[in-house]
């Protein structure tokens, strides 16, 4: 079946050169289902809290004690893609981690009609490793980036043993993005077949 898809940039603010990703995405996506996929391609575990801020409104994963505070933050998984291309939208904010708080660019390029042996969503480019994890925001990955790739640093080794070995910042990984989105693309694939299913037996 072939469906429609989006085209998205996913750019990281404040850092030069850019870390970015580009990803074709299914417009019946949620913005839940959006965070998943942004934290698989720039190297994010999840690890943190996640807003998107669109339209004056934020959405994430509410917790139940929201309502503290006078921010109110709408489902994630209330609002699709579609929606965003229905209403005009094309560009907003993702937020990651609050405390390091990496905001990303998220752009919607363009929309069209998926390939029909395609199961989305697929990489198609993008540049630089995404900084790890609690490194303390962006002049934190400055600092990291600083004694990581100067050997003769006095923290060279340190940060190396903190990150678990060395730091490539011009490789991005593209196979690991690819394995894991085409394992996202492949549990997608499953409630999929069965709406499908269930759906042509209704017609027959």
């Amino acid at each position: 079946m072939i469906e429609p898809i989006a085209r998205i940039r996913i750019e990281l603010q404040d850092i030069e050169p850019r870390i970015w990703r580009r990803v074709d995405v299914p417009l019946s996506s949620t913005l839940m289902a959006l965070n998943d996929i942004i934290q698989l391609v720039i190297g994010w575990r999840g690890a943190h809290l996640f807003e998107f801020h669109i339209g004056g409104k934020i959405y994430g994963d509410p917790m139940p004690d929201d309502d503290k505070y006078e921010r109110k933050i709408h489902k994630a998984k209330s609002l699709r893609l579609v929606d965003l291309v229905d209403r005009g939208i094309d560009r907003f904010l993702y937020v990651y981690d609050l405390g390091d708080n990496w905001r990303h660019d998220v752009i919607i390029e363009a929309v069209r009609d998926g390939e029909a042996e395609i199961d989305y969503p697929v990489f198609v480019d993008g540049a630089r490793r995404g900084p790890p994890e609690d490194v303390g925001g962006t002049s934190g990955f400055m600092d990291f980036l600083e004694a990581a790739l100067n050997p003769s640093h006095r923290e060279h080794r340190a940060m190396l043993t903190w990150y678990g070995g060395p730091f490539d910042p011009k490789d991005i990984d593209e196979k690991r993005i690819q394995t894991y989105l085409a394992w996202f693309a492949d549990r997608r694939r499953g409630p999929l077949a069965s709406h499908r299913s269930g759906r042509r037996k209704s017609r027959e």
